[in-house]
C-alpha cells in the first residue's frame, strides 16, 4: 500500500499516543510522517519507536522524524515548516493533532483554562494550517489537512465544557477552511475520536475515580466503544486520517468523522 508514497506529512502532537499511530499508518502507506510536538524528547521517542519496529526504510531520519514545535507559537510554527522544507523540500499533508484536556466542572473552571484549550486545541490548529496552507498555495501544489477533534466536539462530556467547545472550534473551523481553500486543490477534513487507548483518556479516568468514588481502573474499563467492547487503537484512527490524506477522499470534504465505534451516531 502506497497511498501516501514520498508524501512528507506534518503530524503535530508527535509526542502522544494518538500522533504514534497516526505517524504508523502514515508510514505504512509509504510517507514521510514528521513528528511535531512541544515534547521534542517525546516525540522522538516516538519516532524511535517506529523505526526500530521495522516501519521506516534504511535511512530513518528522512522516513520518520521529529521537530520541536509549538502550536500556539507562530514563530515556532514557522520556524519547524522551514527545517521541514529543508530536509524534505516539500509539505503534502498536514495532521492538527496537538491537544490538551484539564477536566473540570463548569462552575470551578477558570477563564486561565478555558483560553488555554482554546490556545492549543484549536488556534493551534489554526496556526498550523495557515503556515502549511499558504506554502501549498504559493508553491501550487495540492495537499490535504485533517483535524483531528473529538466527539466531545458533538455531543459533550461532562466536566469538560472547555474541552468540548474547542473541539466543536475545530469541527468548525474544518468547515470554513474546506470552503475557502477548495480552489487551491487544498482538501481538509477532521476525525472525532471516542474512547481512545491513551494516556490522555488515562489521566481522564484518574481525574474521576476520587470523585465518584470509583477505582479508576473500573472506570477506563468503561471508556471504550459500547458496540466494540473495547477501547479504540490508536492506529485505527490512524488509517483513516492516512485515508483522508490521500488522493482519494478527494470527494470527502469538511466533514467531520467520528470514529469512535459507533457511539456518535452522526
Amino acid at each position: 500500500m502506497t497511498e501516501l508514497q514520498d508524501h512528507c506529512i506534518l503530524v503535530t502532537g508527535g509526542a502522544g499516543g494518538i500522533g504514534a499511530g497516526i505517524a504508523q499508518a502514515i508510514l505504512q502507506q509509504g510517507g514521510h510522517p514528521v513528528l511535531m510536538d512541544r515534547d521534542l524528547q517525546g516525540a522522538q521517542h516516538n519516532a524511535k519507536q517506529l523505526a526500530q519496529a521495522g516501519l521506516s526504510a534504511k535511512d530513518t531520519d528522512l522516513n520518520v522524524s521529529a521537530l520541536a514545535c509549538d502550536v500556539t507559537d507562530p514563530a515556532s510554527v514557522e520556524q519547524a515548516i522551514t527545517q521541514t522544507l529543508d530536509r524534505y523540500g516539500h509539505i503534502d499533508g498536514l495532521v492538527n493533532n496537538a491537544g490538551i484536556i484539564q477536566m473540570a466542572d463548569a462552575w470551578e473552571a477558570t477563564s486561565d483554562q478555558w483560553q488555554r484549550h482554546f490556545n492549543v486545541n484549536s488556534t493551534g490548529a489554526f496556526n498550523m494550517s495557515q503556515a502549511v496552507g499558504k506554502h501549498m498555495r504559493d508553491a501550487g501544489q495540492s495537499g490535504a489537512i485533517v483535524n483531528v477533534a473529538s466527539n466531545c466536539g458533538k455531543v459533550g462530556y461532562a466536566n469538560m465544557a472547555a474541552y468540548n467547545a474547542s473541539k466543536a472550534a475545530m469541527i468548525s473551523l474544518t468547515r470554513s477552511l474546506a470552503m475557502e481553500w477548495a480552489a487551491y486543490n487544498i482538501n481538509v477534513n477532521a476525525v472525532c475520536p471516542g474512547g481512545v487507548n491513551t494516556n490522555m483518556l488515562t489521566g481522564v479516568a484518574d481525574w474521576l475515580a476520587p470523585r465518584i468514588d470509583t477505582p479508576a481502573d473500573t472506570l477506563l474499563e468503561g471508556m471504550g466503544a459500547a458496540q466494540l467492547g473495547r477501547k479504540i487503537e490508536p492506529i485505527e484512527v490512524g488509517d483513516v486520517v492516512a485515508f483522508l490524506l490521500s488522493k482519494r477522499a478527494l470527494i470527502i470534504r469538511g466533514q467531520a468523522i467520528s470514529v469512535d465505534g459507533g457511539d456518535t451516531p452522526y
